[in-house]
């Protein structure tokens, strides 16, 4: 691959996980349901995507590859359901913690990377995975142990194991690639929260006024432009460099939460988030290289 176009999609991706760590700030912003905020940021995030695809002149191809739109449902529902038990974690547990929880998810994607992806792990690789393994432990069992609410630990676990059904289910659609693959998961995605709306009697509902410029932020920029940021960058990223950037979301959103949210933090907090971004740093730097070890 080119330099300069891997530059780009990196600084893509970058930038789209770098967005998801506000999304909890956002929605602490706005009164609605926990399902409710997911709904709409869907909706919002799917249609804009979809206007402007076909804006473009782009036409949908997904009939034409149906092994991989198989896993592009897949992968749309994992989504659509993780958000659900995260947005609801967010409300149990907290921001911080939460988001700290989903991003279990990329360790499960990096263990399985090496089966499934035939990616190299290098022993400077795994010392970075175990970092920022023991940093996120570290966090997620000092914010159990100071939140003592189960069924939101529970839901931070479960959105991890989706997300990474999410991410390898993707990249697993190999055959739909471009816009063309965010569109596709973000409606999926929707269609999955509708449903599960509909059992769950959150909708019909009322938006107050002051909700409506939060949801905009969370549904345009946050979901729409960061979903489409994130698929393009996907397809040409190593599994194990998703995995380690991706915690850059955990780390914005527990620095913004203790900010402005005013959430608890304590030396164990900080010595878990700095062990999870000087993890991150190693993988990504210096783990693809089997000399630097």
């Amino acid at each position: 691959m080119d330099k300069s176009r891997s530059k780009t999609w990196l600084l893509m991706f970058i930038t789209s996980v770098l967005l998801f760590g506000t999304n909890g700030i956002v929605s602490n912003g706005i009164s609605l349901q926990s399902s409710q905020i997911v709904l709409l940021r869907t909706l919002i995030g799917s249609a804009a995507l979809t206007v402007i695809f076909l804006l473009m002149g782009n036409r949908f191809e997904f009939m034409k590859h149906r092994r991989s739109f198989f896993f592009i449902v897949i992968s749309g529902v994992s989504m659509g359901l993780s958000w659900l038990c995260l947005f609801e974690a967010y409300d149990k547990i907290g921001v911080g913690l939460a988001t700290i929880e989903y991003y279990c998810g990329p360790i499960i994607v990096m263990a399985l990377s090496s089966v499934i992806f035939k990616e190299k792990l290098t022993a400077v690789k795994i010392i970075g995975f175990i970092t920022v393994f023991i940093g996120m432990l570290i966090v997620t069992l000092y914010g159990a142990d100071m939140s003592n609410d189960s069924a939101g630990i529970t839901l931070g676990i479960l959105s991890a194991i989706l997300m990474a059904t999410m991410i390898i289910s993707n990249k697993l659609a190999t055959e739909i690639t471009g816009m063309e693959n965010p569109v596709l998961q973000l409606t999926v995605a929707f269609i999955t929260v509708f449903i599960g709306s509909l059992f769950g009697n959150s909708v019909p509902f009322e938006i107050m006024s002051d909700d409506v410029l939060p949801i905009i932020v969370l549904g345009l920029i946050n979901t729409a432009f960061g979903c489409f940021l994130y698929f393009m960058a996907l397809p040409h990223l190593k599994s194990q460099s998703v995995a380690v950037l991706g915690y850059l979301e955990p780390l914005v959103a527990v620095i913004l939460s203790i900010l402005i949210l005013s959430e608890s933090a304590g030396l164990l907090d900080a010595v878990g988030i700095i062990m999870i971004f000087a993890g991150s740093i190693i993988c990504e730097l210096y783990g693809n290289n089997p000399k630097k070890v």
